[in-house]
This record gives structure tokens, sequence and C-alpha cells, in this order.
């Protein structure tokens, strides 16, 4: 079963990403701040985490970049999930190492088209 990590200090986004994506196919985990989100990636080594940029404790531009110097977690695909969407925001997480960028508000329609093209392996819902 995928395991998808949310990393967000936002009690609604974690909730939102959860409602929509977790059932008995797909786990979500969730962290509130940088330090847990390694803490947790290092325990569960996730498939995919969504990660916030504005984060207490460390931000998630360097959260990404310490995911991938960890050899362990240097493949997990990680999208920045944050409201920073210019483009200099979005240039700044895939230079971190992002394997994508989703903007908030977000619908739930993307997230699950992003989440099928980071997970292609993983059977997750009928495609429609």
């Amino acid at each position: 079963m995928p395991t998808v990590l949310v990393v967000d200090d936002e009690p609604t986004i974690l909730e939102l990403v959860r409602y929509t994506l977790e059932d008995d196919r797909i786990a979500v985990i969730e962290a509130s701040d940088g330090v847990e989100a390694l803490e947790r990636a290092r325990a569960v080594r996730p498939d995919l985490i969504f990660l916030d940029v504005q984060m207490p404790r460390l931000d998630g531009f360097e959260v990404c970049r310490r995911l991938r110097e960890d050899p362990t977690l240097a493949g997990v695909r990680v999208v920045m999930l944050t409201a920073a969407g210019q483009e200099a925001d979005r240039a700044r997480g895939l230079a971190a190492g992002a394997n994508d960028y989703l903007t908030k508000p977000f619908s739930p329609l993307a997230l699950f088209t992003l989440v099928r093209s980071l997970l292609p392996e993983a059977t997750l819902w009928p495609q429609t």
C-alpha cells in the first residue's frame, strides 16, 4: 500500500489531503513542521511527500534538501504544497529537489491527478 506523508502547519490542509486521498488503497500520515517531517519520513519511508514551504522549525525547502541528501530518502517523490505561487517560488522548490509544485488552494481533482502521475505503479483509484 502506498504511503503519503503530508506536511503542513495548517490542520485544515492536513485534513483536506487526508480526506481526499486516504482509503483502503493508500495510507496518509501527517507532520506539522519540518523537524517532525524528517522524523516521520525516516521512520516510514513514504512513497510521496506533500511538503508545505512556510513551516515552523524548518521550512519546506530545507526539508526537501535534507531528504535529497539522505541516501535512504533521496528517491522519495516530493511535491511542494504552498500558497507561494510565483514562478520564482516554483523554481526555488524545484531547485531544492522537489518533483512538482502544487499551489494552494487546490482542487481534489488536481490532487488526484498529481498523485496518479507521481505514483504510476500504484493502483489508487479508477481512471475517469
